[in-house]
């Protein structure tokens, strides 16, 4: 994978543009804040009179209702949730978007799927930041950027490329460093990890963890403390060092237990569960199953939220943290 960094980069493509975000959740605001800041051209196309048409008109930002924002744009940024952006994209995009636009998403979920088929006059790339939009609004504003991704799906202009690297640059990103990659990729294995890892993984062994030690008669509290509160100091390791720091700084006796008794944690059985995520993702049967899920209300989504808000682990979480809530 090819690495871009500041002096790679033509930030001049963007010179007198036109840059529309639509959305602005965490990922729009921080994206068109950053790129505000950065000497853009930014408008960001809402819904008129919602929260966040609101709050990008207190932010400073001129605010449009999406085929507004859209029309005579130069870069039009998908910041819409994935399960949105089909139905927004047909009513408002498509209809309004220029020839020669550069058409940018974060994600690469519509465009893998063949949920958005844009048409052949237009580039179509994504620079998706490796952050959520607070962390890398927090970084920009330090004087860095977080890591991103381009990819490049379509170049009817030639500039394809040389766009997304410089939304990049406004980002901050490539100070950090940018890497290429395509859309399949990136929605694949963003997929994977989400749900493998991430976001499922991580919060299935919490659960697992907090089960047993309340199970085997232990005070909740402790419980919380030791299998939940622990974590981010022990990814925050190796997120900045690798496993190798981390097995650094941990006790002697923490590295020697971690490393002889994990395997019966994550087993051969759990690799093929992996191994079965990561098919359904291939294949398209995760897409069609959220597909259907959205379309029918977020039903199921909606009670495994209630679920999960019941467990006495996130009851016991609320009750700790207010405990440290500054007053």
């Amino acid at each position: 994978m090819h690495i871009y960094h500041d002096s790679d980069v033509d930030f001049e493509v963007l010179k007198g543009k036109k840059v529309s975000v639509l959305g602005y959740g965490a990922q729009g605001r921080a994206q068109a804040l950053c790129f505000h800041d950065s000497g853009m051209d930014v408008t960001v196309g809402v819904r008129q009179g919602g929260k966040s048409w609101n709050r990008a008109k207190e932010d400073g930002l001129k605010v449009a209702e999406f085929a507004d924002a859209v029309k005579g744009a130069d870069v039009v940024v998908m910041l819409l949730p994935d399960e949105v952006q089909p139905d927004i994209y047909k009513q408002y995009v498509e209809p309004n978007l220029k020839k020669g636009a550069a058409l940018d998403f974060a994600h690469g979920f519509a465009i893998t799927y063949k949920l958005i088929e844009p048409p052949k006059d237009i580039d179509v790339i994504m620079m998706a930041p490796k952050s959520p939009g607070d962390i890398e609004r927090e970084v920009f504003l330090q004087g860095f950027g977080v890591p991103a991704l381009v990819c490049v799906h379509q170049d009817a202009t030639g500039n394809a490329k040389r766009i997304a690297l410089a939304l990049a640059k406004g980002l901050g990103a490539t100070r950090a460093g940018v890497f290429e990659t395509t859309f399949d990729n990136e929605t694949k294995t963003d997929l994977f990890g989400e749900q493998a890892v991430l976001c499922g993984g991580v919060t299935a062994l919490i659960k697992a963890g907090f089960k047993t030690l309340v199970e085997g008669g232990y005070p909740p509290e402790m419980a919380y403390f030791e299998v939940l509160h622990e974590v981010k100091l022990i990814t925050d390791l190796i997120n900045k060092g690798g496993f190798e720091l981390m097995w650094h700084v941990v006790s002697n006796t923490a590295e020697y237990g971690g490393l002889t008794r994990r395997d019966r944690v994550v087993t051969p059985e759990s690799e093929k569960g992996m191994k079965s995520i990561l098919g359904e993702i291939e294949s398209g049967k995760f897409k069609d199953e959220w597909r259907a899920e959205w379309k029918a209300g977020l039903v199921n989504l909606k009670k495994m939220e209630d679920d999960e808000k019941r467990l006495q682990l996130e009851v016991v979480g609320r009750e700790i943290r207010q405990l440290f809530e500054r007053k």
